[in-house]
């Protein structure tokens, strides 16, 4: 039987029988990779513990016709961070859910796999004094969103208007036409000039400097607007993202229509620029 190895995050379980379970991961070589871990419910399994939900793994596996079967594994990162922050731990569980949504079965994703893995490690990075990051969480998981609209090829117009195609600027946005509009194309919903700022950020290779800024109804539109632009994608709902954690902890724009948003990181890292 042939085997492989590959890298991989654990996206999702599932029970198997009475002691197996089926994993589903995230790798950059084979794409999504579904594949059983065998005895990994017993007491005694050498498994445990290595391939739960957010698991960064190492891993060899027995090639299958459906589903591969794991034959070792090696812990690279479990984001003790994330998992300890019940804050953080809804904005990565969207990021799984949205990788296992884009990514297909046996199809390699380098890029796909490096930003999951490095916006993980960015929401687990402390600050330099080794506490919580400051709450970049909403504008984080925004970014992470936009990007791999972005790679899957359906990213916003954000640098003009994306319905008459001028350079003006832009107050409104609508998922149906594919990003922002000027003032007098405007449908859908209406932005803030910050908010068509940080995405613009996003996209345009200054994701620090999106990172860096406060709180503030701007970056909880950015997240807000990331979400319904990915499930319009979609064409299903992410219920990661609807978790109560994740509700802005700034005040939200009212919603008006536009006619009448390895547990030993660096600090400060952003690794999926």
């Amino acid at each position: 039987m042939a085997t492989f190895r590959d890298e991989g995050v654990v996206l999702r379980t599932i029970r198997l029988g009475e002691a197996d379970r089926i994993i589903t991961l995230a790798t950059p070589g084979h794409g999504k990779v579904r594949a059983v871990a065998k005895g990994i419910r017993k007491p005694k399994s050498r498994l445990g513990g290595r391939l739960e939900p957010l698991t960064h793994v190492s891993m060899m596996c027995w090639k299958g016709r459906e589903l591969d079967v794991i034959t070792q594994v090696e812990v690279v990162n479990h984001f003790r961070q994330v998992r300890e922050d019940l804050d953080r731990m809804p904005a990565a569980f969207t990021m799984l859910e949205t990788v296992d949504q884009v990514s297909v079965e046996r199809q390699p994703m380098p890029e796909l796999f490096a930003m999951l893995v490095g916006a993980l490690s960015t929401l687990a990075a402390p600050d330099g004094n080794g506490a919580p990051r400051p709450d970049t969480t909403g504008v984080l998981l925004g970014a992470f969103l936009w990007k791999v609209l972005a790679l899957e090829g359906v990213g916003p117009v954000v640098t003009e208007c994306a319905s008459c195609g001028e350079d003006v600027v832009l107050v409104a946005f609508d998922e149906h036409v594919g990003g922002f509009l000027c003032r007098s194309c405007r449908s859908g919903q209406a932005v803030l000039p910050e908010t068509v700022t940080l995405v613009r950020q996003i996209l345009g290779r200054q994701l620090r400097m999106a990172l860096a800024a406060p709180p503030s109804r701007a970056t909880a539109e950015v997240e807000r607007l990331a979400t319904i632009a990915m499930e319009y994608h979609l064409d299903r709902r992410l219920r990661s993202a609807h978790a109560p954690s994740l509700l802005p902890r700034a005040p939200r724009p009212a919603a008006e229509r536009a006619d009448a948003g390895d547990d030993s990181v660096r600090p400060q890292q952003i690794a999926f620029e």
